[in-house]
């Protein structure tokens, strides 16, 4: 066996299991995903079928076609927003991949067997095996967070889902809560059963009395799943709209699969949004219509509310309209908590926003409104509504909805053009959409996200509001 082909072979591999594990890495480790909804699928073409067509069918110069390919992933990874991130998952697939192409090299090379068998069966059972570890400690340690759970004496634990605004409305009912209890909130946008189980098994403390966390879904049944592990005592479910519909395909199955959530066996109340659903059940609430005298502009919000029939006036630094759903459904939580009105009052008065999510920035004389991680219409709607009260000129960063429809991006660039002055479109997916729709006096299309600092610094002045809204990897 000679030594050359043995070794370009496993470099070979190795390169291209780097493109799919980092691929597998943001469609949370689902092939299925990666094939059929990926946003970039030429992607593959470029990086992996072509590179490995070259390689299977041109024997003389694969040294060379291995090096070309290597250098073409090296840039392609550098110039990623969202770069893979090695977890002990991603070594534990490496160490696979490296076993089984040393393995099988050995074997069919030295017996001058295809080589696309040496490529390709590292990569399937890397992938086969790798499944099967992960399933297997996925049960272990789903039983390690459900003892944990368990050692905690007289734990609530407060579930929430949603279609959007899961993570502030997480957070406003933690700052609420916080002024009287002790608890803990999973962090970012943790919503996924892996994700939940390794934050309960790793940070939850022992003395926490109240455990709040968000449920995200894909598919049907992973609300579900997330509600069977936690059996919260409390559940929210906010608002339902057209996010991910390419995935459920209608608003009816995102509904079925948001009220997934209300099948604890521990449930004691349940707070619904009226836009999943007007059929009662046992034990719901429902919120977001009793908001009044709603006043939402660039310096905070204010609206009125009833607790326990009596009329109360709330004040926050948070901006949008929108979010007094998502504080209404924390201001129910409390009140069901215990705390008393002027308790409430206080916390609402106190609550901070979330980061990235409708962030007002001061920064040299520009307003920014940094609504990075908000990618639905309702959201980026009312930033721009909040935009339409400044004086001076208004710029907008944005690559359009993703996961949504043509119809509500074209609402959205209508919108966008009766407001704002400078539009620049980031990445690809809309593009064409926006393109033609486009009609600000100055729209500027930046598919290198890394550019944006040095063009807002060319195009930009004091004086101007720029809002950032729905910042989404380059990946999409």
């Amino acid at each position: 066996m000679e030594l050359l082909p043995f070794i370009t072979n496993i470099t070979f591999v190795i390169a291209l299991g780097w493109y799919l594990l980092t691929n597998l890495q943001w469609y949370d480790y689902r092939i299925k995903r990666v094939i059929l909804h990926h946003h970039k699928r030429w992607w593959h073409v470029v990086y992996f079928i072509i590179p490995f067509i070259l390689y299977y069918t041109v024997d003389t110069y694969r040294i060379y076609i291995v090096s070309g390919y290597i250098t073409l992933l090296y840039f392609w990874h550098r110039r990623l927003d969202k770069k893979l991130v090695i977890t002990w998952r991603v070594k534990r697939f490496l160490i696979l991949l490296i076993f089984w192409a040393l393995i099988l090299n050995y074997l069919f090379v030295s017996k001058e067997i295809s080589t696309v068998y040496c490529l390709f069966l590292p990569l399937a059972l890397a992938y086969l095996f790798s499944g099967g570890i992960e399933k297997f400690l996925f049960v272990y340690y789903k039983y390690k967070a459900k003892k944990r759970i368990a050692s905690i004496k007289n734990l609530t634990i407060i579930c929430i889902t949603g279609s959007y605004g899961k993570t502030s409305m997480k957070n406003f009912v933690a700052q609420l809560l916080s002024q009287k209890y002790k608890v803990y909130a999973t962090p970012r946008s943790v919503n996924t059963p892996g994700g939940i189980i390794q934050d309960i098994n790793q940070f939850l403390p022992s003395d926490t009395q109240i455990y709040i966390c968000e449920a995200g879904a894909r598919l049907e049944g992973d609300v579900f799943e997330i509600g069977q592990l936690l059996q919260p005592q409390i559940v929210v479910v906010g608002k339902v709209g057209p996010q991910h519909l390419e995935y459920f395909k209608t608003i009816e199955c995102i509904k079925r699969t948001k009220l997934e959530l209300i099948h604890s066996d521990r449930l004691e109340n349940a707070f619904i949004h009226t836009s999943v659903t007007d059929v009662s059940y046992e034990k719901v609430t429902f919120f977001g219509d009793n908001v009044l005298n709603t006043n939402a502009t660039l310096e905070g919000t204010e609206f009125d509310l009833r607790i326990n029939g009596k009329l109360h006036h709330f004040h926050t630094s948070v901006l949008g309209n929108f979010q007094t759903i998502n504080i209404n459904a924390a201001i129910l939580i409390a009140d069901k908590m215990g705390m008393n009105a002027y308790e409430i009052v206080q916390a609402v008065e106190n609550l901070r926003s979330v980061e990235h999510r409708l962030e007002r920035i001061d920064a040299g004389g520009k307003v920014i409104l940094d609504d990075g991680y908000n990618g639905n219409i309702d959201g980026v709607l009312e930033g721009i509504r909040l935009c339409s009260l400044h004086n001076g000129r208004k710029v907008i960063v944005t690559p359009g909805l993703v996961e949504s429809t043509k119809e509500l991006n074209s609402e959205l660039i209508n919108v966008i053009n009766n407001v704002f002055d400078i539009a620049i479109i980031t990445g690809q997916l809309n593009t064409i959409q926006f393109k033609k729709e486009l009609t600000v006096p100055e729209k500027i299309l930046l598919t290198d996200k890394s550019k944006i600092v040095v063009k807002l610094g060319e195009v930009t002045r004091e004086g101007d509001i720029i809002f950032f809204a729905n910042d989404t990897p380059n990946f999409i």
